[in-house]
Parts: structure tokens; sequence; C-alpha cells
């Protein structure tokens, strides 16, 4: 595994050693986490799992994550380990602030979002992102079915967004963080989103912030795979 440290502070007289220490790889789970530090500005060490390596499954990654998946984060300073991106979505908004509502009944709005997000979205993608580039077997029926699943998805997610600038509320949230990295693989996927014209207007409006785009490049790293290999049959999706 290996550690890099992002949104650290140049200020010589202030203590640069991150409070958060970020176990990472290159999926939406991973990006969720890594949009939410870099729209919360908060300093952190990220340490890259080596899905492919099966790095995920060593003793001291288990002993971070005992279900042996990213992300997981520690606050080293609160002596917390937290593991599944929900969760820690959840931990950091909660604690640290950012993106966190004040009033109680916009709070429930966000956690029932977001575990939609976590119950739906996530696991209904990722079943069809698996059968279209991660299996051996050709299994139409599978295809078939998680298509179908994520366009209804994809339909709740535009009749909701037909009323609310975003998911949860009419500000972003951590509901619209957990949800972005999953919605924006629909080209991979093979579906075609342009009926749901709301998702694709909240997905341009997303893409377009900077801390989204800084989240999503710092889990990007060299490969040296050539370029006739499609990325999206890398095996990391059905690991995250």
């Amino acid at each position: 595994m290996s550690a890099v440290s992002a949104n650290a502070t140049t200020n010589p007289n202030i203590d640069t050693t991150p409070a958060l220490t970020f176990y990472a790889a290159n999926t939406p789970n991973g990006q969720k986490v890594s949009i939410y530090l870099h729209e919360a500005g908060l300093p952190y060490r990220q340490v890259d799992v080596d899905l492919d390596k099966g790095e995920q499954r060593h003793p001291e990654y288990l002993a971070i994550n005992p279900n042996g998946k990213i992300p997981a984060l520690v606050d080293h300073g609160e002596g917390i380990t937290v593991f599944e991106s929900g969760a820690i979505l959840s931990y950091l908004s909660s604690h640290y602030g950012a993106l966190h509502p004040a009033d109680r009944h916009e709070q429930w709005q966000v956690q029932q979002w977001l575990h939609f997000q976590i119950g739906g979205i996530g696991p209904m993608l990722g079943q069809l992102w698996w059968f279209r580039h991660g299996s051996r077997t050709d299994n139409r029926e599978a295809i078939e079915r998680y298509t179908k699943e994520a366009h209804r998805l994809y339909g709740v997610v535009d009749r909701r967004l037909a009323e609310s600038t975003y998911l949860a509320l009419d500000q972003y949230t951590i509901a619209d963080i957990a949800a972005f990295p999953w919605l924006h693989t629909h080209d991979e996927l093979g579906l075609d989103i342009r009926e749901y014209r709301h998702v694709v207007r909240w997905l341009d409006r997303i893409a377009e912030r900077p801390a989204v785009q800084r989240g999503m490049a710092a889990l990007r790293r060299p490969t040296a795979v050539s370029p006739a290999v499609s990325p999206a049959v890398s095996p990391d999706r059905a690991e995250a």
C-alpha cells in the first residue's frame, strides 16, 4: 500500500501531520469519500490499496476493515476507525460539520437518500457493472435484470430532482456526493440516460464543482495498462 498526503497546509508553523488516514482505491465508493474530504478541505493522508494485488485482504488491512473492502478511515485525533463509505460520510459530516444541515428533519432527509444510494443505487449498478465487465460468462438474463433495475433507479432520482435542486435537499449534501460517482458511470454501464433530463442536469452541475474534480483526480494513479484495454474491465469495481 502506498501513501500520499492531500489538503495539507503549507504553513511551516503548523503541524502538517494529518489527523485522518483514508484507505482508498479508484472506485465509486472510494470516490465518495475523496470528494467529501476535498469539499470539506480536511487534511488527510491517503493510502492507496491495490485491489488488483489483493492488498485489501492482507492482515494489516483486515485489522482496519475486517470486511476487506475499501474505503476505510482512521481519525487519529478521536481514536476512531470507520469503514463502509456511507458510515464514513455520515461520521465526517456530523463530526466536522461540512455539508451537515443543522435542522434535525433535514438531517434525516439526507440520511434516507444516503441509504437509498447505499442499499439501491450502489448494489444494483455494481451488479450491472460486474455482469457487463467482470463476469467470465455471458449472462443475458442478469444483464437484462440489472439494466431494468438501473433504469428504475435513475427514474426515482429523476423524479426527485424534478422537485428538488439536489437529491436530499435544495442544497448540496453527502447524499449527492454518495450518488454521483455511481450515477455518472452510465456510459460504461451501457445506459442511455437522455430521458432522465433532471439527472443529466444534476450530474453536469456536480461534475463542475472544483472539489469534485480534485477528489476524483486524487484517486487516479498512473497505470501500465495497454491503451487497447478498456479501463472498464478493471476488477476494482467488484472489490469496492
